[in-house]
């Protein structure tokens, strides 16, 4: 091929979900360090904010998004029709423009957290349908797939799932529950998240600090008739263990993964103020975060991590923190199984606050060699992110003509 391949970037990317964009990052940057002069492109959910860290076009990703904060009433109702409408034909003037569309990691193939069909899955469907009319390849690599019941929502995520040219998964949970769906997942591989691939800076001195990350959890898509139920059971659960570390001399260091869990952190903060009054500054704090590396880099600095989100427990995997999974979903549970902290998890549903401070304290007391089993299954999912990037180089075109290897580092 005599010109740089023409690649899309597509998904709910630039809308404030950290793991999301920390697999697009991961993505992109084995475009341009295999592809010199790739020409990007991006239909997401915040193109400025792609633009402007990338500095290649974006489009939105529904048409109706920028209407999104003004209208309201019939008037929304009629713009969020014509969008439905309008979106099928911009998905294909934007398609046709690319010789291959990735969509990087993300769930985009499940629905353990409140999703409608016509929302990401009707603009899934959509690209793989466009792709398939100009002869474009779409490779969803690394991505997340639960049993969908919703039988709409279902349609959409398998009639896309098996138009796109390439498939891979990040868990054997994710391929099973699409073969139960009825797609053949014979010529499918697993590989890691690609967030895995994400550098990370060298391992620091103890601090005694524990990290925290939390959620806006409501529950899945068949929850949502107890949705504030399970948040305030959540939430009570978070703000108890929180204090309970503090009553027992540590500091704690609050993470998030999306917009939406700020309210979250305030709850914890404003419990802290209203019992525990005379607690010091700096023994819980939370700093803001834009980025994945933002994560990564703040999390660097704890011992231990309780988290809820996946790719926050994927992070302090990733650094070899000893992890506490209180999982939203069954792929934080595989997560920590594969690498080797299984019994350190509880469901975010029922989550009890006496078993995940035992939890704790067992995780603390083996932390040696939870950490030596934690540097040993990073260095296999490094291995194992280098084939990824080989068999994703086959749908690109020049993939494969000789290049450099692809290399798991730093920024």
């Amino acid at each position: 091929m005599s010109r740089p391949p023409r690649v899309g970037l597509f998904g709910i990317l630039g809308s404030g979900n950290l793991g999301n964009d920390g697999s697009l990052d991961a993505v992109v940057t084995f475009l341009r360090e295999r592809y010199p002069g790739v020409r990007l492109d991006f239909m997401c959910m915040g193109p400025e904010t792609m633009t402007a860290t990338y500095g290649a076009p974006a489009t939105a990703l529904q048409w109706y998004e920028p209407h999104a904060g003004t209208a309201t009433g019939a008037h929304a109702a009629l713009l969020k029709i014509a969008g439905k409408l309008l979106d099928p034909f911009r998905t294909l003037a934007w398609v046709r423009r690319q010789d291959v569309v990735i969509v990087p990691g993300m769930g985009v193939l499940e629905a353990t957290l409140p999703l409608r069909p016509w929302a990401f899955p009707y603009s899934l469907f959509w690209l793989a349908a466009c792709a398939r009319l100009t002869g474009a390849k779409v490779a969803l690599v690394s991505v997340g797939a639960s049993v969908v019941g919703k039988r709409l929502t279902r349609a959409f995520i398998t009639r896309a799932a098996r138009l796109a040219h390439y498939r891979s998964y990040r868990d054997a949970l994710s391929r099973d529950a699409m073969r139960k769906m009825g797609v053949d997942v014979s010529a499918d591989e697993i590989y890691p998240d690609l967030a895995f691939a994400l550098p990370v800076p060298p391992p620091g001195a103890p601090t005694g600090v524990v990290g925290v990350g939390v959620m806006a959890y409501y529950g899945g898509n068949d929850d949502r008739a107890r949705a504030d139920e399970l948040h305030d059971r959540y939430v009570a659960a978070l703000t108890g263990f929180v204090r309970h570390l503090v009553d027992n001399g540590r500091s704690v260091r609050l993470f998030t993964g999306d917009r939406a869990d700020a309210p979250v952190v305030e709850a914890i903060l404003a419990d802290l103020r209203a019992h525990r009054p005379a607690l010091e500054s700096g023994r819980v704090v939370a700093a803001p975060l834009t980025t994945l590396h933002d994560l990564i880099d703040q999390m660097s600095t704890v011992d231990t991590v309780v988290a809820t989100r996946y790719h926050n427990v994927l992070c302090a995997l990733k650094l070899a923190k000893p992890t506490l999974s209180i999982g939203y979903a069954a792929k934080n549970d595989v997560l920590m199984a594969g690498m080797g902290l299984a019994e350190f998890c509880q469901p975010a549903s029922s989550v009890d606050l006496a078993r995940l401070i035992a939890q704790f304290d067992e995780l603390e007391s083996r932390r040696e060699p939870l950490t030596a089993t934690l540097v040993e299954r990073n260095r296999a999912t490094r291995e194992r992110l280098e084939h990824q990037f080989t068999a994703l180089s086959a749908t690109i075109p020049g993939g494969l003509a000789p290049a450099r290897p692809v290399a798991v580092r730093g920024r």
